[in-house]
Protein backbone atom coordinates (compact mmCIF):
# COMPACT_ATOMS: atom_id res chain seq x y z
CA UNK A 1 0.00 0.00 0.00
CA UNK A 2 1.35 3.32 -1.04
CA UNK A 3 2.36 5.14 1.83
CA UNK A 4 0.33 9.00 1.36
CA UNK A 5 3.04 11.04 3.49
CA UNK A 6 7.00 10.64 2.61
CA UNK A 7 9.09 11.32 5.39
CA UNK A 8 13.19 11.74 4.63
CA UNK A 9 15.92 13.77 5.31
CA UNK A 10 18.88 14.41 2.97
CA UNK A 11 21.47 16.46 5.15
CA UNK A 12 20.24 19.25 6.98
CA UNK A 13 16.65 19.23 5.22
CA UNK A 14 13.49 17.11 6.24
CA UNK A 15 11.38 16.76 3.88
CA UNK A 16 7.41 15.89 3.42
CA UNK A 17 6.61 14.51 0.53
CA UNK A 18 2.29 14.63 -0.33
CA UNK A 19 2.05 10.97 -2.11
CA UNK A 20 -1.40 10.95 -3.33
CA UNK A 21 -0.34 12.09 -6.93
CA UNK A 22 -3.92 10.75 -8.86
CA UNK A 23 -5.81 13.09 -6.11
CA UNK A 24 -3.50 15.53 -6.22
CA UNK A 25 -2.07 15.10 -3.37
CA UNK A 26 -5.58 15.68 -1.47
CA UNK A 27 -5.38 15.72 2.10
CA UNK A 28 -6.95 13.20 4.18
CA UNK A 29 -7.02 12.75 8.59
CA UNK A 30 -4.45 10.57 9.12
CA UNK A 31 -1.91 12.42 6.07
CA UNK A 32 -2.42 15.85 8.73
CA UNK A 33 -1.81 13.75 11.49
CA UNK A 34 1.63 12.63 9.96
CA UNK A 35 2.69 15.59 8.90
CA UNK A 36 2.20 16.90 12.29
CA UNK A 37 4.44 14.09 13.85
CA UNK A 38 6.70 14.71 11.75
CA UNK A 39 7.13 18.61 12.89
CA UNK A 40 7.14 17.46 15.84
CA UNK A 41 9.77 15.23 15.76
CA UNK A 42 12.14 17.30 13.60
CA UNK A 43 11.60 20.65 16.06
CA UNK A 44 13.22 18.96 18.71
CA UNK A 45 16.57 17.47 16.22
CA UNK A 46 19.39 18.96 16.34
CA UNK A 47 20.16 17.78 12.20
CA UNK A 48 17.66 19.17 11.13
CA UNK A 49 17.26 22.60 10.44
CA UNK A 50 14.95 23.19 7.36
CA UNK A 51 11.52 21.45 6.80
CA UNK A 52 10.37 21.24 2.74
CA UNK A 53 6.95 20.15 1.59
CA UNK A 54 6.38 19.50 -1.89
CA UNK A 55 3.99 17.44 -3.72
CA UNK A 56 4.29 13.79 -5.70
CA UNK A 57 3.41 14.15 -9.18
CA UNK A 58 3.09 16.58 -11.69
CA UNK A 59 0.14 18.36 -11.35
CA UNK A 60 0.83 20.13 -7.69
CA UNK A 61 1.47 20.48 -4.34
CA UNK A 62 -1.97 19.81 -2.94
CA UNK A 63 -5.28 20.21 -4.26
CA UNK A 64 -7.20 20.13 -0.96
CA UNK A 65 -8.50 18.46 1.66
CA UNK A 66 -10.50 15.02 0.54
CA UNK A 67 -14.25 16.88 0.00
CA UNK A 68 -15.32 13.40 -1.16
CA UNK A 69 -15.14 12.15 2.41
CA UNK A 70 -16.45 15.39 3.84
CA UNK A 71 -19.36 14.96 1.01
CA UNK A 72 -20.52 11.38 2.18
CA UNK A 73 -19.85 12.22 6.14
CA UNK A 74 -22.48 15.72 6.03
CA UNK A 75 -24.99 13.59 3.43
CA UNK A 76 -24.76 10.24 5.92
CA UNK A 77 -22.68 10.36 8.96
CA UNK A 78 -23.13 13.37 11.80
CA UNK A 79 -20.43 15.66 10.75
CA UNK A 80 -18.15 14.34 13.75
CA UNK A 81 -15.91 12.91 11.35
CA UNK A 82 -14.79 16.52 9.43
CA UNK A 83 -15.19 18.57 12.44
CA UNK A 84 -12.37 16.22 14.27
CA UNK A 85 -10.30 16.09 10.50
CA UNK A 86 -10.91 20.37 10.51
CA UNK A 87 -9.66 20.33 14.50
CA UNK A 88 -6.38 18.57 13.26
CA UNK A 89 -5.75 20.02 10.09
CA UNK A 90 -6.59 24.53 11.85
CA UNK A 91 -4.27 23.13 14.39
CA UNK A 92 -1.62 21.80 11.88
CA UNK A 93 -1.95 25.09 9.37
CA UNK A 94 -1.41 27.46 12.96
CA UNK A 95 1.61 25.38 14.17
CA UNK A 96 2.96 25.92 10.20
CA UNK A 97 2.99 29.73 10.87
CA UNK A 98 4.71 29.78 14.20
CA UNK A 99 6.96 26.54 13.18
CA UNK A 100 10.68 27.41 14.59
CA UNK A 101 12.49 26.13 11.98
CA UNK A 102 12.66 27.36 8.12
CA UNK A 103 9.23 25.93 6.44
CA UNK A 104 9.77 25.85 2.72
CA UNK A 105 7.00 25.20 0.76
CA UNK A 106 7.35 23.83 -3.10
CA UNK A 107 4.02 25.33 -4.45
CA UNK A 108 4.61 24.16 -7.90
CA UNK A 109 1.06 23.50 -9.92
CA UNK A 110 -2.11 23.34 -8.22
CA UNK A 111 -2.10 24.82 -4.41
CA UNK A 112 -5.64 25.22 -3.21
CA UNK A 113 -7.66 24.81 -0.41
CA UNK A 114 -6.46 23.01 2.19
CA UNK A 115 -2.81 22.88 0.08
CA UNK A 116 -2.49 26.87 0.76
CA UNK A 117 -2.82 26.20 4.54
CA UNK A 118 -0.18 24.05 4.14
CA UNK A 119 2.33 26.32 2.69
CA UNK A 120 1.28 29.61 2.85
CA UNK A 121 1.38 29.58 5.93
CA UNK A 122 5.00 29.18 5.96
CA UNK A 123 7.91 30.97 6.18
CA UNK A 124 9.45 30.48 2.94
CA UNK A 125 6.92 29.98 0.13
CA UNK A 126 8.26 29.27 -3.49
CA UNK A 127 5.91 29.62 -6.95
CA UNK A 128 6.71 28.66 -10.29
CA UNK A 129 5.35 29.66 -13.74
CA UNK A 130 2.99 26.19 -13.03
CA UNK A 131 1.58 27.00 -9.98
CA UNK A 132 -2.28 28.15 -9.71
CA UNK A 133 -3.24 29.38 -6.51
CA UNK A 134 -6.88 29.26 -5.18
CA UNK A 135 -9.69 29.03 -2.34
CA UNK A 136 -12.30 27.79 -4.51
CA UNK A 137 -14.53 26.70 -1.42
CA UNK A 138 -17.99 29.14 -2.55
CA UNK A 139 -18.14 26.87 -5.84
CA UNK A 140 -19.07 23.77 -3.01
CA UNK A 141 -21.37 25.72 -1.12
CA UNK A 142 -17.93 26.21 1.29
CA UNK A 143 -16.25 29.23 2.85
CA UNK A 144 -12.58 29.67 3.12
CA UNK A 145 -10.85 28.40 5.55
CA UNK A 146 -7.35 26.96 6.64
CA UNK A 147 -6.48 30.16 7.53
CA UNK A 148 -7.35 31.50 3.96
CA UNK A 149 -9.82 34.09 5.72
CA UNK A 150 -6.58 35.55 7.32
CA UNK A 151 -4.18 35.39 4.59
CA UNK A 152 -6.80 37.11 2.04
CA UNK A 153 -8.13 40.05 4.54
CA UNK A 154 -4.47 40.70 4.64
CA UNK A 155 -3.88 41.10 1.34
CA UNK A 156 -3.59 45.12 -0.72
CA UNK A 157 -6.98 46.63 -0.71
CA UNK A 158 -9.82 44.66 -1.98
CA UNK A 159 -7.75 42.01 -3.91
CA UNK A 160 -8.11 38.96 -1.25
CA UNK A 161 -12.43 39.82 -1.23
CA UNK A 162 -12.35 39.29 -4.97
CA UNK A 163 -10.02 35.81 -4.66
CA UNK A 164 -12.28 34.49 -1.57
CA UNK A 165 -15.99 35.52 -3.34
CA UNK A 166 -14.71 34.21 -6.74
CA UNK A 167 -11.95 31.20 -6.56
CA UNK A 168 -10.30 32.71 -9.02
CA UNK A 169 -6.77 30.81 -9.76
CA UNK A 170 -4.06 33.02 -9.85
CA UNK A 171 -0.55 32.14 -11.12
CA UNK A 172 3.18 33.15 -9.39
CA UNK A 173 3.19 36.84 -10.25
CA UNK A 174 -0.10 37.45 -8.28
CA UNK A 175 0.91 35.13 -5.48
CA UNK A 176 3.48 37.48 -4.77
CA UNK A 177 2.06 40.12 -5.35
CA UNK A 178 -0.99 38.87 -2.67
CA UNK A 179 1.59 37.78 -0.07
CA UNK A 180 0.41 34.42 -0.65
CA UNK A 181 4.03 33.30 -1.86
CA UNK A 182 7.34 35.09 -1.15
CA UNK A 183 10.06 33.94 -3.81
CA UNK A 184 9.57 32.94 -7.79
CA UNK A 185 11.80 29.70 -8.39
CA UNK A 186 11.63 28.04 -12.27
CA UNK A 187 10.03 25.00 -12.19
CA UNK A 188 13.09 23.40 -14.05
CA UNK A 189 15.16 24.79 -11.26
CA UNK A 190 13.28 23.34 -8.30
CA UNK A 191 15.07 19.93 -8.34
CA UNK A 192 18.62 21.75 -8.08
CA UNK A 193 16.83 24.32 -5.48
CA UNK A 194 15.46 21.29 -2.74
CA UNK A 195 19.25 19.94 -3.36
CA UNK A 196 20.92 23.13 -1.99
CA UNK A 197 18.54 22.88 0.75
CA UNK A 198 20.25 19.61 2.15
CA UNK A 199 23.85 22.05 2.21
CA UNK A 200 23.24 25.10 2.59
CA UNK A 201 21.29 27.86 4.48
CA UNK A 202 17.82 28.35 2.79
CA UNK A 203 18.66 32.39 1.96
CA UNK A 204 21.93 30.60 -0.14
CA UNK A 205 20.19 28.47 -1.63
CA UNK A 206 17.64 30.70 -2.58
CA UNK A 207 19.67 33.37 -4.09
CA UNK A 208 20.96 30.49 -6.43
CA UNK A 209 17.70 30.11 -8.18
CA UNK A 210 15.28 33.10 -7.53
CA UNK A 211 14.38 35.10 -10.26
CA UNK A 212 11.88 38.05 -11.21
CA UNK A 213 8.61 36.58 -11.15
CA UNK A 214 6.31 37.48 -14.64
CA UNK A 215 3.91 40.06 -14.45
CA UNK A 216 0.48 38.87 -12.79
CA UNK A 217 -2.95 40.34 -13.92
CA UNK A 218 -4.22 41.59 -10.23
CA UNK A 219 -2.34 44.71 -10.49
CA UNK A 220 -4.17 45.92 -13.50
CA UNK A 221 -7.39 45.15 -12.06
CA UNK A 222 -6.74 46.89 -9.09
CA UNK A 223 -8.82 49.85 -9.68
CA UNK A 224 -12.36 48.34 -10.40
CA UNK A 225 -11.75 44.85 -7.92
CA UNK A 226 -11.13 47.95 -4.90
CA UNK A 227 -14.42 49.87 -5.83
CA UNK A 228 -16.55 47.16 -6.24
CA UNK A 229 -15.88 44.72 -3.58
CA UNK A 230 -15.59 47.60 -1.07
CA UNK A 231 -19.08 47.24 -1.29
CA UNK A 232 -21.50 46.11 2.08
CA UNK A 233 -23.45 43.30 0.52
CA UNK A 234 -22.24 40.72 -2.11
CA UNK A 235 -25.62 42.20 -4.13
CA UNK A 236 -24.27 45.06 -4.42
CA UNK A 237 -20.71 44.09 -5.24
CA UNK A 238 -22.60 42.38 -8.17
CA UNK A 239 -24.11 45.64 -9.47
CA UNK A 240 -21.13 47.57 -9.66
CA UNK A 241 -19.14 44.56 -11.00
CA UNK A 242 -21.89 44.75 -13.85
CA UNK A 243 -21.86 48.48 -13.85
CA UNK A 244 -18.29 48.92 -14.41
CA UNK A 245 -18.24 48.21 -17.99
CA UNK A 246 -14.97 46.23 -18.22
CA UNK A 247 -14.96 42.33 -19.42
CA UNK A 248 -12.95 40.82 -16.40
CA UNK A 249 -15.71 43.00 -13.54
CA UNK A 250 -18.67 41.63 -16.12
CA UNK A 251 -16.76 38.44 -15.75
CA UNK A 252 -16.58 38.31 -12.13
CA UNK A 253 -19.95 39.16 -11.55
CA UNK A 254 -21.37 35.95 -13.74
CA UNK A 255 -18.75 33.91 -11.87
CA UNK A 256 -20.23 35.43 -8.06
CA UNK A 257 -23.70 34.44 -9.31
CA UNK A 258 -22.73 30.95 -10.35
CA UNK A 259 -21.51 30.16 -6.36
CA UNK A 260 -23.48 29.27 -3.65
CA UNK A 261 -25.30 32.66 -2.61
CA UNK A 262 -25.28 31.05 0.94
CA UNK A 263 -21.28 30.81 1.06
CA UNK A 264 -21.04 33.96 -0.32
CA UNK A 265 -22.63 36.23 2.36
CA UNK A 266 -20.85 33.76 4.96
CA UNK A 267 -17.44 34.71 3.15
CA UNK A 268 -17.65 38.28 2.73
CA UNK A 269 -19.09 38.29 6.83
CA UNK A 270 -15.85 36.00 7.51
CA UNK A 271 -13.50 38.15 5.51
CA UNK A 272 -14.62 41.31 7.61
CA UNK A 273 -14.47 39.96 10.39
CA UNK A 274 -10.84 38.84 10.26
CA UNK A 275 -10.29 42.21 9.26
CA UNK A 276 -10.77 42.82 12.95
CA UNK A 277 -10.05 39.76 14.58
CA UNK A 278 -6.38 40.15 14.21
CA UNK A 279 -4.58 36.96 15.15
CA UNK A 280 -4.68 33.90 12.34
CA UNK A 281 -5.09 31.77 15.77
CA UNK A 282 -8.45 34.07 16.50
CA UNK A 283 -9.55 33.49 12.85
CA UNK A 284 -9.15 29.90 12.65
CA UNK A 285 -10.87 29.51 16.02
CA UNK A 286 -13.78 31.45 13.63
CA UNK A 287 -13.34 29.68 10.51
CA UNK A 288 -13.92 26.41 12.77
CA UNK A 289 -17.36 27.83 13.94
CA UNK A 290 -17.96 28.44 9.84
CA UNK A 291 -16.90 25.29 8.61
CA UNK A 292 -18.88 22.90 11.59
CA UNK A 293 -22.02 25.05 10.30
CA UNK A 294 -21.77 24.23 6.73
CA UNK A 295 -22.03 20.62 7.28
CA UNK A 296 -25.95 21.19 8.88
CA UNK A 297 -26.63 23.47 5.93
CA UNK A 298 -27.61 21.78 2.05
CA UNK A 299 -25.54 23.91 0.21
CA UNK A 300 -22.28 21.97 0.89
CA UNK A 301 -23.33 18.42 0.23
CA UNK A 302 -25.00 19.82 -3.11
CA UNK A 303 -22.07 21.51 -4.24
CA UNK A 304 -19.65 18.84 -3.42
CA UNK A 305 -21.91 16.62 -5.93
CA UNK A 306 -22.30 18.77 -8.38
CA UNK A 307 -18.70 19.75 -8.79
CA UNK A 308 -16.89 16.35 -7.78
CA UNK A 309 -19.24 13.26 -7.52
CA UNK A 310 -21.94 13.75 -10.23
CA UNK A 311 -19.74 16.45 -12.14
CA UNK A 312 -23.01 17.72 -13.79
CA UNK A 313 -21.37 21.44 -12.53
CA UNK A 314 -25.10 22.74 -12.06
CA UNK A 315 -25.46 22.70 -8.53
CA UNK A 316 -29.23 23.68 -7.06
CA UNK A 317 -28.52 25.70 -4.17
CA UNK A 318 -30.84 26.23 -1.59
CA UNK A 319 -31.77 29.03 -1.27
CA UNK A 320 -31.02 30.12 -4.74
CA UNK A 321 -30.50 33.44 -5.00
CA UNK A 322 -28.72 36.31 -3.04
CA UNK A 323 -31.84 38.20 -1.68
CA UNK A 324 -32.97 35.40 -0.30
CA UNK A 325 -29.93 34.59 2.29
CA UNK A 326 -30.94 36.78 5.32
CA UNK A 327 -28.84 37.94 7.57
CA UNK A 328 -30.01 35.72 10.14
CA UNK A 329 -29.37 32.57 7.75
CA UNK A 330 -25.57 34.05 7.83
CA UNK A 331 -25.51 34.78 11.38
CA UNK A 332 -25.86 31.02 12.22
CA UNK A 333 -22.57 30.32 10.46
CA UNK A 334 -20.81 32.09 13.88
CA UNK A 335 -22.35 30.72 16.21
CA UNK A 336 -19.92 29.89 19.42
CA UNK A 337 -19.58 26.05 19.33
CA UNK A 338 -19.61 26.03 23.57
CA UNK A 339 -17.16 23.01 24.74
CA UNK A 340 -16.44 21.91 20.67
CA UNK A 341 -14.91 25.20 20.50
CA UNK A 342 -11.30 25.09 18.13
CA UNK A 343 -9.88 27.05 21.44
CA UNK A 344 -7.15 28.29 19.49
CA UNK A 345 -6.93 31.24 20.88
CA UNK A 346 -6.55 32.27 24.27
CA UNK A 347 -9.67 34.10 25.35
CA UNK A 348 -9.30 37.86 25.71
CA UNK A 349 -9.33 39.86 28.45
Amino acid sequence: MRESVLLTTVGRAAHITLNRPKAINALDHAMVRRIDEALTAWEFDPAVETVVITGAGERGLCAGGDIRVVHDDARDGDGTASAAFWRDEYHLNARIARYPKPYVAVMDGIVMGGGVGISAHGSVRVVTERSRVAMPETGIGFVPDVGGTYLLARVPGELGTHLALTGAQIGAGDALLCGLADHYVPSDSLARFVEDLAELPVREALDRHVLPSPEGELAGRREWIDSCYAAETVEEIVDRLLAQGDPAAKEAAETLLTKSPTALKVTLAAMRRARQLGTLERVLDQEYRVSCAALTAPDLVEGIRAQVIDKDRNPRWSPATLAEVSDADVERFFEPLGERELGLAAPRT
